[in-house]
């Protein structure tokens, strides 16, 4: 394995093999926003080639259900903070410190060993 960060799109693509099911399958699971139905198997694609990302944080809870990825997760990949995250932020200080904590407990997990390495 590498030790390169995951992408959106690799993770979405790698959890989608995971649970077995095509990327046409797939698309058919995730809903957009509007309620007009689902995403398209070409914007899937897109996404898990990391050509597209998602447009919305629905759309990101969306495919977290359909790949069964923590949300969470997603949303760190996607470079996105959750709109209910956003609208309840008010002290530039509390939220500089726990970036700050996130920052340092990403940086203390261990990397996977790359495979063949000793």
């Amino acid at each position: 394995m590498s030790s390169q960060a995951v992408t959106f799109g690799q993770a979405i693509a790698n959890a989608r093999r995971q649970i077995g099911v095509t990327q046409k399958d797939l698309a058919s699971m995730v809903m957009k926003e509007d309620g007009s139905g689902a995403i398209s198997a070409p914007y899937l694609n897109d996404i898990e080639h990391d050509r597209r990302r998602p447009t919305s944080d629905s759309l990101i809870r969306e495919l977290a259900k359909a790949t069964k990825l923590d949300v969470d997760y997603l949303f760190v990949l996607a470079g996105k903070i959750p709109e209910e995250v956003r609208q309840n932020v008010w002290d530039a200080d509390a939220v500089a410190s726990a970036f700050r904590s996130f920052r340092k407990a990403c940086r203390s997990q261990k990397r996977p060993k790359q495979q063949g390495s000793r």
